[in-house]
């Protein structure tokens, strides 16, 4: 059974309806962090070019992770520039601090 990684960069205004949407997808935990910077959508009115948005990374099956993303996808999306992106990175171990051991390794 392989892992994956998805990380996604949405709209913090996005972020309560993301969560919930996660939630009820059954996901069972998320890391949310609040990030800037910028992308396609630059602000030249703007002194910095940087904007505040929210990363949320999350841990699945890669069997998982298309209905993953469809389900952040269609929280975040509001149809304009800079509704953000989302990665899927493949995670070869994950290992649990508090127990001192490996719990899930990925196949290649």
């Amino acid at each position: 059974m392989t892992f994956c990684k998805i990380t996604a960069i949405i709209r913090s205004e996005r972020l309560e309806k993301v969560e919930h949407a996660l939630q009820d997808s059954g996901q069972s935990g998320i890391t949310v962090t609040k990030v800037k910077g910028y992308g396609e959508l630059r602000n030249p009115f703007n002194n910095d070019w940087m904007e505040g948005h929210m990363r949320i990374e999350l841990f699945t099956h890669t069997e998982k992770s298309d209905e993953l993303v469809r389900v952040i996808m269609n929280a975040a999306h509001i149809g304009l520039a800079g509704d953000g992106i989302i990665a899927i990175l493949p995670v070869q171990k994950i290992y649990r601090i508090r127990e001192k051991k490996l719990i899930k390794a990925g196949t290649t």
